[in-house]
């Protein structure tokens, strides 16, 4: 082009339109390049998403709704057995005991022994395969699952956060929260320190996942959106894990003056946390070993004793190093 331009036989307009011509015929071929690559790619997807939305959900609102009783913080498992799907053996089975309102129940065991599923059956995220799990005197399987909700504050082992912020992710608990109620959920969960000193306060920016704040962070973050809610029943399930001793504490502390009334089941591999409660439930092997408080387990159950002196000599251990 150059060439033609230097002899006479072309003008400078005409190449740098073909140059643009030319370079948008090539955006075309190398978009048409690019779509051959990712059609198999997004056909994948396409069939895992029409997968997932033709699934029929297990777990359905009754045909006949009951409500609760005016006792609707009382939780009470009788002889609650469950199985996951294609699993040879059950996860829990014959688990019975009662929480009941305006007491602390804390669920220790050892790694496999069903906490967590404990929870989930609670929050009827999974059905039970045997016995029944009542709420308020109902069975979770007769309420409408967004009013059994409703009256639960659950925090998982993992709190998961949205990107968003601060603000955005205390609503998730309660839509219509203010200001002062997002303070308040804040000082019970020791999250307003670090929340007040970002210059934007409770505007300050969360990453999808929490990804952009610590992980004793993002766990107080998590409690203070189950607070916000004031649940009749909050669950903790090893919720405090990366948290440090006295924050810990501090945390259990504001929780039992906001939670008053309400049934609050932990669980916890911390010895200060079974302490510290009205009732301890032990759980080895999916069944429950025993029930009461930490002075007559020591004396009654072996596995709550083997638990107690494995965090003795835990402690006594970190004390040493």
């Amino acid at each position: 082009g150059g060439l033609r331009i230097d002899a006479g036989q072309m003008q400078v307009g005409s190449l740098i339109a073909f140059l643009s011509y030319f370079m948008q015929i090539l955006m075309a071929v190398l978009m048409a390049t690019l779509m051959l690559v990712m059609l198999p790619r997004a056909s994948v997807c396409a069939e895992r998403i029409t997968e997932v939305l033709a699934t029929t959900p297990s777990i359905t609102n009754p045909a006949d709704p009951r409500q609760p009783r005016d006792d609707r913080g009382l939780v009470h498992l009788d002889g609650a057995g469950f199985c996951y799907p294609g699993a040879e053996h059950p996860v829990l089975q014959d688990v019975s005991f009662t929480a009941e309102p305006g007491t602390t129940t804390v669920i220790v065991g050892g790694t496999g022994s069903g906490k967590s599923t404990l929870v989930a059956l609670i929050c009827r995220l999974y059905d039970v395969s045997a016995g029944s799990v009542r709420v308020g005197g109902v069975d979770v399987r007769d309420y409408r699952t967004e009013e059994l909700w409703a009256a639960l504050g659950l925090v998982p082992q993992r709190g998961y956060l949205f990107s968003g912020t601060v603000a955005d992710n205390l609503r998730y608990g309660k839509a219509e929260a203010t200001e002062s109620e997002m303070w308040a959920a804040l000082r019970v969960a020791a999250a307003d320190d670090f929340v007040r000193a970002h210059p934007d306060g409770l505007l300050m920016p969360i990453a999808q996942g929490g990804a952009n704040v610590s992980g004793g962070q993002r766990q107080r973050l998590a409690i203070a959106r189950a607070v916000i809610r004031r649940p009749a029943i909050y669950l903790f399930d090893d919720a405090f894990s990366a948290l440090d001793v006295h924050t810990d504490a501090r945390i259990r502390a504001a929780l039992r003056e906001v939670a008053g009334p309400a049934t609050v089941l932990v669980v916890s591999q911390r010895i200060a946390t079974v302490l510290a409660a009205d009732q301890v439930v032990v759980l080895d092997a999916g069944r429950v070993a025993g029930a009461g408080t930490h002075a007559s387990l020591l004396r009654s159950c072996p596995a709550y004793a083997e638990f107690v002196d494995s965090q003795s000599v835990g402690t006594a251990a970190g004390g040493r190093t």
